[in-house]
């Protein structure tokens, strides 16, 4: 099993939250106000389950993001993901570090991820993406330069604003694309998206209390699955994602399904931070 796919897929799967809200004006909020809360995130991650097949017999990271910005001068985000992934008698440290920055007016996006096993540069994919008319322009930098046009794909900030769009307005299934840079960079992904009731964190709910002013604050349970585009018929999901929604775009609580291995991502740390809104 190739070590850095862990980290790879769980960079993807995570993007969403690097950007939410499309009605937004840009005003960073608590759950209830209108726009995304800058912050800084800290999960602690751990191995929730793994088949004999996976190779994997122990698991352990820490991943952190930071979201900043506002709908007017464009969203950015810091990705970085840790983990020591035991197999047999061997194991490896994997850290990818993903940068990101996406305009949703000029519906422009540029992306950057760094690969490190055991602290050497393994891997590293630069590029940018366009919508333009009918199709997604893609232009890749690293490793080796590459132009296409795909089909029309939300970035990951619009995608988690359409996510909370329709958690908002009582939508509870529905399914979307989306292109966020990784892997190889040269396509895009099917999403399909169960949004649960809003509902309180209860009285057991010990992670709540980890989110500061927002642990009494209501959320959405979401569940997401990921397609290759190029899935056929009832195809199963490259990987899954379930987690706690707030309003203005921070999570919690996530479980990560690759198949083969479940990772846990419990909320250590979150600051959140002052932004200023759109002045146009």
């Amino acid at each position: 099993m190739r070590m850095l796919a862990i980290a790879s897929l769980t960079a993807a799967a995570m993007a969403p939250f690097a950007s939410p809200a499309l009605a937004a004006a840009g005003t960073v909020g608590r759950a209830g106000g209108e726009g995304l809360a800058a912050h800084r995130a800290v999960y602690d991650l751990s191995l929730k389950d793994a088949s004999e097949r996976s190779g994997i017999s122990g698991m352990v990271g820490r991943m952190v993001y930071e979201f900043a910005g506002s709908a007017c001068e464009g969203y950015t985000v810091s990705f970085r993901f840790v983990t020591e992934i035991a197999t047999g008698d061997d194991s490896r440290v994997t850290d990818q570090q993903t940068t990101t920055f996406e305009d949703i007016r000029n519906r422009t996006f540029r992306f950057v991820t760094r690969s490190f096993v055991n602290q050497a540069l393994d891997h590293e994919i630069r590029g940018s993406a366009e919508a333009a008319g009918d199709v997604l322009s893609v232009k890749i930098e690293q490793p080796d330069a590459l132009a296409l046009d795909i089909a029309p794909a939300h970035f990951p900030t619009s995608h988690m604003l359409e996510m909370i769009a329709k958690a908002r307005d009582g939508e509870r299934f529905y399914e979307s694309r989306i292109y966020d840079g990784s892997d190889d960079g040269d396509e895009a992904m099917i999403t399909t998206t169960i949004l649960g009731e809003k509902q309180s964190a209860e009285g057991t709910d010990t992670e709540a209390q980890k989110a500061g002013d927002l642990a009494d604050d209501a959320f959405w349970p979401v569940s997401m699955s990921y397609f290759e585009e190029s899935a056929e018929g009832d195809g199963l999901p490259v990987y899954s994602i379930a987690f706690k929604l707030y309003e203005n775009g921070v999570t919690r609580d996530l479980t990560m399904d690759y198949g083969d291995f479940v990772l846990e991502g419990r909320l250590a740390q979150l600051d959140m931070y002052e932004s200023e809104p759109c002045k146009d």
